[in-house]
This record gives structure tokens, sequence and C-alpha cells, in this order.
């Protein structure tokens, strides 16, 4: 539940941000009729996004033996490549996203313009957020999909809320510190990913003795051999009571690169003089980073 709560709440608020930005633009110019065409568009990206995830959850859970490893460990490598292309380019392009939404508006000179605009905005964050959740319930093996589900409508919740705060201007939400904590926690949600898709291809690989394959540790009893603790710890960052070898290595393998350099360049991409705390709607995405 962990896991999917914190992905949706990042991407939910990254959506939220979105909308907020062509809502107020549109209202802002005087289009306020406008609106109603991103909330269209917002609502079929939503549908498909949920049509799809659907769909695939199904495929995956028919999947048995081989098939299953290999789908797992594909899906745990993609989600992994995605979720770090999302966290950097999110920190490389966050202060030029309100422009370049608003010079896309500004082109927009038909209501079906406007949705499609809406409809590209949301659709590539909805189908992130679907590979992710799908991710977090193959990683957490022990949680259901109802555990998947619940966390990720709590996320979203949250997320809604933030959005309409930031919306309406009447609060300064720190939003570089939002981001750089769930990019930490996102990151070390990726590294599990990574050391997860090693663990499925050994197996669908038939590697099965070795050093490599022999535990790094056994917790044979307490709170990280079994139980809620164990559960939250193993969806979140991949934990395992007997990780093979080959998985922790992987997993430090991941981090440490991509962890240093996303704390580096969080330090490079803090421009002299700016406040990291703003209202969304005098500076769109640009105090996020």
């Amino acid at each position: 539940m962990g896991a999917s709560l914190l992905i949706t709440l990042r991407e939910g608020f990254e959506i939220s941000l979105v909308l907020a930005i062509l809502a107020t633009y549109l209202v802002r110019t005087g289009r306020r009729a406008a609106v109603r065409q991103v909330w269209v568009g917002t609502g079929v990206a939503a549908g498909l996004c949920i049509a799809i995830g659907i769909v695939v959850n199904a495929l995956v859970g028919g999947l048995h033996d081989k098939s299953e490893q290999a789908v797992e460990g594909s899906i745990a490598i993609l989600a992994c490549g995605v979720l770090t292309w999302m966290i950097f380019w999110m920190r490389k392009n966050a202060r030029s996203l309100g422009g370049e939404l608003r010079a896309k508006l500004d082109l927009a000179t038909s209501a079906r313009a406007v949705v499609f605009i809406a409809f590209v905005a949301v659709v590539r964050e909805g189908l992130e957020t679907v590979l992710f959740l799908l991710s977090a319930q193959t990683e957490g093996s022990s949680a259901s999909g109802s555990d998947v589900v619940v966390g990720g409508l709590i996320g979203l919740a949250i997320a809604a809320v933030l959005g309409w705060v930031a919306y309406l201007g009447g609060a300064r939400i720190n939003m570089r510190l939002f981001f750089n904590i769930t990019g930490i926690l996102l990151i070390l949600f990726a590294a599990g990913l990574f050391g997860k898709a090693f663990h499925e291809f050994r197996e669908l690989l038939g590697f099965e003795s070795g050093w490599l394959v022999e535990p790094a540790w056994t917790v044979s009893s307490g709170p990280f051999a079994d139980g809620n603790l164990n559960d939250f710890m193993k969806g979140f960052f991949g934990w395992s009571a007997t990780a093979e070898r080959i998985r922790v290595i992987a997993y430090f393998a991941y981090l440490a690169p991509i962890l240093a350099a996303y704390l580096r360049s969080d330090r490079a991409e803090l421009p002299k003089g700016t406040t990291p705390t703003a209202p969304v709607a005098e500076h769109s995405m640009s105090a996020s980073h």
C-alpha cells in the first residue's frame, strides 16, 4: 500500500499542477468556458489509463512459471527505467513546463485542440502511473491487488487536495521539498525494482546455485521476517528476508550512482535567489526544483 500511495501521490500531484496551469491560464486569458474542455480531455485520458491498467493486470495475473518470471522481470526493469527517467526529466524541465503549456494553449483555437492538450498531458502521467502500480503489485507479492488500489486512491485523494490548494493560491506549498522527498523515496523504490529484475531473470535462466545465489542474510523471525512491516518493506524497498547476493548487489549498484546524481543535480539546479515555495498560479512549476 505504501508504494502505491507514494506513486499516485507524486504522479497525481504532477497532474494536478498541470491542470492548475491550464485552468488558470485559460481563466486569465478570458477563455473560462474552455476549462470544460480541459476536464473532458482529463476524463478521457483517465478512462483510457484505467482500462489499460485493468487489461494488463488481468493478463499478467494469468501467467505462471517461466512466463510469469519473464514478464515480471521485464516489467520491473521497464518500470525502473521509466521511473528514473521521469524523476530526472521533471528535475530538468519543471521550470519550463508551465511556459510550454501556455504556449500550446495560445495556439489552440478550437475546443478539440484544448481537449487534446489536456489529454496528452494527463495520459502520459497516467500510463506511467499504471506501469508503476503494476510493478508495485508484483514487487510486493504478499500484498493483494486491493491493497495497491486502496493505497493508490489515498495517494490520489491527497494529491487532489494539494493541487486544489495550489490552484487557489491561498497557501505557499514548498514544492521543491515535496518533489525532493518523493524523488528520493521513488529512487529507493526503483532500486528495489532493479534488484527484483535480477531475481526474476536469475530464476528464469535457472541459476539456482553458486555464491551469487546464496542469501546475503537470513531473517527467520521478527517483524522483518513476517507481518505488516515485512510486507511494507517488501513492497516499498524490495526487501527480502532471504535476499540472494545478486539481488543485493544489483540494488546498491543502481542506488549508489542514481541517488548521488540526483542529490548532485539538486544542488546544481537551484538558481540563486529563488524561493522554493510559491503558488502554482504565479510561478507554474518553476518552484518545484
